[in-house]
């Protein structure tokens, strides 16, 4: 017996961090900083889980695949737009951070228009990207909750750390996206899509 993709664990996981991203947006434009960090945290929680549990349980799906990655972008970008309108974050950190997302997606989506599905694994440098916006949103609610000079020294890092990460990753996955455009046209194959890019 087959499951409903969108009844498997790992995925219920991931719809349920995708409906905690406007309950985050509500909490922090109304300056609820320790719910909106508590928040943040479960959401963290259950990306982890969704995917020891699809390993565990042998519940991967291509839906999973696409729809983990999109979930991860979403809450991340809409939490740095939050809080660059509550003058947390800079604004050209934001820019950066949803300009590359919105390009990753807008090329995702003109390669399968053009030719089909295309397998893009997350590279190195998208993880170190994942983790250090995590990781900025993450010490920017918390020094609104208990602002520490070391807290605020390690906000100023991390928010250098995301702004190269961000550029790096960007250009980065337009080489790979080039490089294997050219590969298949030169092979005349097109290799199925099992995950998108971070």
């Amino acid at each position: 017996m087959h499951l409903n993709p969108l009844r498997t664990a790992p995925n219920l996981l991931t719809l349920l961090r995708i409906c905690l991203v406007p309950i985050l947006v509500a909490a922090t434009l109304g300056d609820h900083y320790f719910l909106s960090f508590v928040l943040f945290i479960v959401a963290g929680l259950t990306d982890a889980l969704d995917g020891a549990l699809a390993r565990l349980l042998h519940q991967r799906s291509v839906l999973g695949a696409y729809l983990d990655p999109v979930a991860d972008k979403l809450l991340l970008s809409t939490l740095f737009l939050v809080l660059m309108y509550k003058h947390l974050i800079p604004v050209t950190v934001t820019v950066l951070v949803f300009g590359r997302d919105v390009g990753i997606l807008l090329v995702a989506a003109i390669l399968y228009a053009a030719a089909g599905h295309r397998e893009f694994l997350p590279s190195l440098f998208g993880k170190a990207n994942t983790l250090a916006q995590v990781t900025t949103v993450a010490i920017v609610l918390l020094a609104q909750i208990h602002a520490t000079p070391t807290l605020l020294l390690c906000r100023k890092l991390a928010l250098e750390a995301t702004m190269v990460l961000t550029v790096v990753s960007g250009l980065h996955y337009a080489w790979l996206v080039a490089r294997k455009n050219g590969t298949h046209e030169a092979n005349g194959k097109t290799v199925p899509a099992t995950k998108v890019a971070r």
